[in-house]
């Protein structure tokens, strides 16, 4: 069962890849497109550069390209975002709203010791 199960081990990466990298992605539509909802209002400093990881970083996890550093990069800005914006709220995640940052942390901190699995562009140019 173990030896089946294994042969998907590298689609099943490069699956969860691609949805955390469109679900990132889609954070920073919306930070800097107003799309698919109402970002906000203002895109001065932290805000601007976030919007930039996600939709660019987001970009990259999605195609697989340069997955491992960009991924290094990500987990830690929703570490740092976690720790500025919502740790200060409550202790539990829960109820601080950070528990999405939290998963992205520790899924794009896997993707660095995994890569990208099956269907990236790293793997096409043999990286």
């Amino acid at each position: 069962m173990t030896n089946t199960l294994n042969r998907f081990q590298p689609y099943t990466i490069a699956l969860l890849r691609i949805v955390a990298g469109l679900l990132y992605l889609e954070h920073g539509t919306q930070k800097l497109f107003s799309f698919p909802i109402d970002g906000p209002a203002s895109l001065a400093g932290l805000t601007l550069v976030s919007g930039l990881l996600e939709l660019v970083g987001g970009a990259l996890i999605v195609l697989g390209f340069f997955t491992r550093p960009v991924a290094f990069i990500l987990s830690g800005h929703m570490a740092f975002a976690y720790f500025m914006a919502h740790a200060p709220k409550s202790f539990f995640p829960v109820a601080n709203g950070g528990d999405a940052a939290i998963l992205f942390c520790f899924v794009f901190l896997a993707l660095v010791t995994t890569g990208p699995g099956a269907l990236s562009l790293d793997g096409r140019n043999g990286r």
